[in-house]
């Protein structure tokens, strides 16, 4: 977040108010952080005077056109916004800034003010954007590695099937690789999946003909919906997931319970009655959880959630006899989270080069010490002759 449709939007309302314009004054943020590759007074030195003739975007890129280069470049990162003071541009989930605050506001990167009196900020309250001063943002990273564009540049029926057929990897892993389709990020990525029925975690090579053409179709019907009413989720279907899936807190969509689980390296709700592994994977889940009885460790099993509880010969070991023989239960370890909310654990995919996600520090238990054949042996021969003196 923000992703293809939030961009898309951000790129029409510059389009609308910017182009033909000059900019008369400029005032970039002394955050190298985010002013990636050029100091904030070069920056600035090189935009005034200049005028805007186009707004691009590719992916969840977007670049400024000047009458000539370089060009400004905006990587919206996780909270990355676009703002012009006096019209309304779409505000999505975790933007920074409010009708009330101070303008430009403290979280503004790259501030202009162009000559008929119209000014534009871009913001970033969490510091994960990039904003690049570029002479062609096409020919070099990150949009130089980014793969077809899913609204500009979207692939054949055919091609997508035959693309999808070779990756023996994740479904909702490929959706997010900017290399393999750019514009697609977590929430649209969940969307598709739930809309065409299919597990995030299903291999994509073994999705059928019909699912292919049936996730192709959900991508271009969600993406084009959600640019045409400008990135409004105020404006999505109702029975739309976006509208659930936010924090991972429990819920249903049309009273069907709503899961969360790791795929793709992201927090991820689909909904499990509708969205079922199938094939070899379907095989394969049933016989991993095949004697489970807990719920909770059904769960803990599907997560693979090897961090907040012990290993599965742990918890085997922990209701048995054996354990009384020194093996020592320990609690599960906890993990270090960030100063932000869960909600802000639903980012976008790493391969954009975003640095965008949320990094959760994974601490593992220390090794469970491991008890000699001769030392369980004395064990069982002291308990052996204490029980004959009895």
């Amino acid at each position: 977040m923000p992703e293809l449709p939030e961009v898309e939007a951000a790129r029409k309302a510059m389009e609308d108010n910017c182009i033909g314009k000059k900019i008369t004054k400029c005032i970039v943020a002394d955050d190298s952080k985010v002013i990636d590759g050029v100091s904030h007074s070069e920056f600035e030195a090189s935009v005034i005077g200049k005028t805007i003739v186009a707004a691009r975007r590719k992916g969840k890129n977007m670049w400024l056109q000047l009458d000539s280069p370089p060009f400004p470049s905006f990587q919206f990162g996780m909270a990355g916004a676009i703002y012009i003071k006096g019209v309304a541009v779409t505000k999505y989930k975790r933007s920074a800034v409010n009708d009330e605050d101070e303008w430009p506001s403290k979280y503004s990167k790259f501030f202009i003010q162009l000559d008929d009196g119209l000014e534009i900020s871009f913001t970033d309250k969490r510091r994960f954007a990039k904003v690049r001063l570029l002479k062609d943002p096409t020919s070099v990273p990150p949009i130089s590695e980014l793969g077809p564009d899913a609204l500009f540049e979207p692939m054949k029926l055919d091609e997508f099937t035959e693309r999808l057929h070779k990756k023996k990897t994740e479904i909702k892993a490929l959706l997010l690789d900017q290399s393999y389709i750019s514009g697609i990020g977590n929430w649209v990525a969940d969307e598709v999946l739930y809309q065409a029925r299919i597990h995030p975690q299903q291999t994509a090579s073994s999705l059928s003909g019909e699912n292919c053409s049936t996730l192709y179709e959900c991508i271009k019907e969600v993406i084009e919906f959600a640019v045409g009413v400008d990135a409004d989720c105020s404006r999505f279907p109702l029975e739309w997931l976006f509208h659930y899936r936010w924090g991972k807190k429990p819920g249903k969509i049309s009273g069907k319970e709503i899961d969360f689980i790791t795929a793709g390296g992201r927090t991820t709700a689909y909904v499990p009655e509708l969205q079922k592994l199938s094939g070899p994977q379907k095989l394969k889940e049933t016989g991993e959880t095949k004697g489970k009885t807990s719920k909770k460790a059904k769960v803990d099993d599907d997560n693979n959630d090897d961090i907040e509880n012990p290993t599965k010969k742990e918890d085997q070991n922990s209701g048995k006899k054996g354990a009384k023989a020194g093996a020592k239960g320990r609690k599960p370890s906890k993990r270090k989270k960030t100063d932000e909310s869960d909600e802000d654990n639903d980012d976008d995919a790493g391969t954009d080069n975003d640095d965008d996600s949320d990094q959760v520090e994974k601490k593992k238990p220390a090794p469970a010490k491991k008890q000699s054949k001769k030392s369980v042996q004395s064990n069982q021969n002291s308990r052996s002759t204490r029980g004959k003196a009895k």
